[in-house]
């Protein structure tokens, strides 16, 4: 997973998150891509496992706003959020827990 330094913060109305979290995995996924369905199990086993942490899949088709204003160039494509909404890395392809977790530790 890579971070990314731009700055910019998402609201967490903005992805679907929820006000108090401590971060938030956001996935972006399509209707038919295979790795998503195992990208939404990993993160959904994580957000279950580390207290403050939600999990939130968008459909790319229906949101094509975000992903234009976020530069999401496929799917899956995940974005670990801070508290404040601020992007602190991203992945794409199915992610590994481990990568996942570590990932998580920058953003709490």
């Amino acid at each position: 997973m890579r971070g990314r330094d731009d700055g910019k913060r998402l609201g967490a109305a903005e992805l679907g998150g929820e006000p108090g979290e401590r971060a938030t995995l956001v996935q972006f996924s399509s209707a038919f891509c295979a790795p998503c369905r195992a990208t939404r199990r990993v993160l959904g086993e994580v957000a279950a496992m580390v207290p403050g942490v939600v999990h939130v899949e968008i459909d790319a088709e229906a949101r094509l706003d975000l992903v234009r204003a976020l530069g999401i160039l496929r799917t899956p494509t995940v974005l670990v959020l801070d508290a404040d909404g601020t992007e602190v890395r991203r992945a794409t392809g199915q992610p590994r827990r481990a990568d996942v977790i570590a990932a998580l530790g920058e953003a709490l």
